[in-house]
């Protein structure tokens, strides 16, 4: 079976006046225009090529690599509003659609969303939506307390910053966890949290409780190295210094140097840390 929205590893069948078509063993064939023909190929070779509808609503293949495919969270641009919806750009030569029942918030052209690409089941055509929550789901959660997530940042609450994780569940990183600049569409590691009894998921940027030392430690380390070894930063520093300067808590601080000074790998002075 050919997928809409998919990469296809398919054979090539045979070459044609307006290009090759290729088949997937099952008697289902698709159109590779010339524009992405191979230099060099053979009858029965494998290609690897992404399956869209072109302008007349036909399948078609291409060699090119959309920014987002079916299942998938991306920014896009829009290109243009019409009377029927806004058009995307994802990277191919037929704008991707976005109707307008399928927008968060009214699109407009130059503006950037995060969207989501799924098969309408009406029309049978590749849509955006910026309407992410509803592609999400936290009734059964596939990850657990401490586990690490990829996480792509959703939209801001008044709590702090809601994100999709894994590409399935709706998290959130509170504003306290938030020890650098993130905008909407980022694509980040986190670190699960808590799992609350409702099944929300709070989600942390940085390490949790002991996993949360070593590598804070070594950042400290790497920093001390870039700066003569010395950085004006001790346990009575302000936390808006250090978050300032090593974007992290004065907690997650504290116990790194607290670690290093045992490991006699650092000294406290009145000024700051040094590097021994």
């Amino acid at each position: 079976m050919i997928h809409l929205g998919e990469y296809n590893t398919l054979e090539i069948l045979r070459d044609t006046e307006p290009g090759l078509f290729l088949g997937d063993g099952d008697e289902n064939e698709v159109l590779l225009p010339n524009r992405y023909v191979p230099k060099e190929f053979e009858i029965g070779d494998k290609i690897k090529v992404f399956v869209y509808l072109d302008n007349e609503e036909r399948p078609v293949a291409t060699t090119d690599e959309p920014y987002i495919k079916k299942g998938d969270f991306a920014m896009l641009r829009c290109n243009q509003v019409t009377s029927f919806g806004a058009f995307l750009d994802w990277g191919l030569v037929k704008e991707l659609f976005c109707p307008f029942k399928e927008q968060a918030f009214k699109m407009k052209a130059g503006g950037w969303y995060l969207v989501h690409c799924y098969l309408d089941d009406e029309t049978e055509r590749l849509v955006a939506s910026s309407k992410t929550n509803s592609f999400l789901d936290n009734k059964e959660l596939t990850v657990e307390q401490f586990e690490e997530v990829d996480i792509i940042v959703s939209h801001p609450s008044e709590l702090g910053m809601n994100v999709i994780v894994n590409k399935t569940h709706l998290g959130l990183v509170f504003q306290d966890d938030i020890y650098k600049d993130i905008s909407v569409g980022d694509r980040l590691k986190g670190i699960v949290k808590k799992v609350r009894q409702d099944n929300k998921l709070d989600i942390s940027l940085n390490q949790i409780g002991y996993r949360n030392i070593e590598p804070n430690a070594e950042h400290i380390l790497n920093e001390l190295h870039d700066n003569g070894g010395f950085l004006p930063l001790h346990d009575k520093s302000s936390p808006e210094d250090i978050k300032e300067i090593l974007q992290m808590s004065k907690k997650s601080f504290k116990k790194a140097i607290g670690s290093l000074y045992k490991e006699r790998q650092i000294t406290i002075e009145d000024e700051g840390i040094r590097l021994v």
